[in-house]
């Protein structure tokens, strides 16, 4: 049995994606290559295809539950685990969104399911709307989770920055993490851990190395803007300021009740059923 094990691995692994194990509840994990890049995806359902991407300097093993609850709707979800986590490896320093966008469209085309739902949260919308831009044949729409305002405040950036550095005092991060990422009453230590350091540099040095308008308006894809309610990044001034940027018409926007930044882990029941209505309510992919 280990033979045969080693023999597919290798025979996989040289047409370009390498099949790991599979793991409970229908979970598989492959990895799919191009060039000097190799991204570990996790796979699950059957159904029109759904792609998360997650947030700053964290792994997409995090949409575990809404992973599943996606699946047992009727999606096809898969998860690229950026470069950096688990089997993913690539360039790492002078890289920009693009770069991570292609890692995201070559991981759909390999589906071969037709374009995707691209749900991005946090940092991972930046990425999804790169996509959508690059590559729209391959994006059905994007779902912006937890999206901050146009003009991030300098403030919260530097806010942001501390909460997400394990260097920090612990005191300090938790007080930041609960302030930038968590509602009241929502408990901030599970994010204590999680933030993997050289991907946090690669991530912001890939934003801070992209202009804005190469990536912002995420093509001309339908976007459902959900946003957490009492998110300090997306105040509730700027609510509907996607809408009103390119068209109510095309531009759907909902939020989530007693949910901030880290709205993923906060609702993620809530999450998962707001995607799946949005999901039904587009065009036949």
């Amino acid at each position: 049995m280990m033979q045969r094990t080693i023999a597919s691995l290798a025979l996989v692994a040289a047409l370009g994606t390498s099949a790991l194990a599979q793991t409970p509840a229908g979970r598989t994990r492959d990895v799919v290559r191009y060039g000097g890049v190799a991204i570990e995806v996790i796979q699950e359902g059957r159904g029109p295809l759904v792609v998360l991407l997650p947030s700053l300097g964290r792994d997409s093993e995090e949409f575990d539950p809404i992973a599943a609850d996606l699946a047992s709707a009727g999606f096809r979800v898969v998860r690229p685990r950026p470069r950096g986590f688990g089997e993913s490896v690539g360039p790492m320093q002078g890289i920009t969104l693009h770069d991570f966008a292609r890692d995201v469209a070559e991981v759909i085309r390999r589906q071969k399911a037709g374009p995707a739902l691209v749900v991005g949260h946090a940092y991972g919308h930046l990425v999804a709307r790169a996509t959508a831009t690059d590559t729209p044949d391959l994006v059905r729409a994007v779902v912006l989770l937890g999206a901050s305002q146009k003009n991030l405040d300098p403030e919260h950036r530097r806010l942001l920055r501390i909460a997400v550095d394990a260097s920090q005092p612990e005191a300090e991060r938790l007080k930041y993490l609960q302030v930038i990422f968590f509602a009241p009453g929502n408990d901030a230590r599970v994010w204590l851990t999680g933030f993997d350091p050289a991907v946090l540099q690669s991530q912001f040095a890939a934003s801070d190395g992209t202009p804005q308008k190469e990536y912002w308006s995420a093509g001309k894809v339908p976007l459902l803007d959900l946003q957490g309610e009492k998110d300090p990044t997306r105040p509730r001034s700027t609510a509907h300021e996607l809408a009103q940027e390119f068209g109510a018409d095309r531009v759907s926007v909902d939020s989530i009740p007693n949910a901030s930044h880290a709205l993923i882990v906060e609702q993620p029941a809530l999450i998962a059923k707001a995607i799946v209505a949005y999901a039904r309510r587009l065009p036949p992919p």
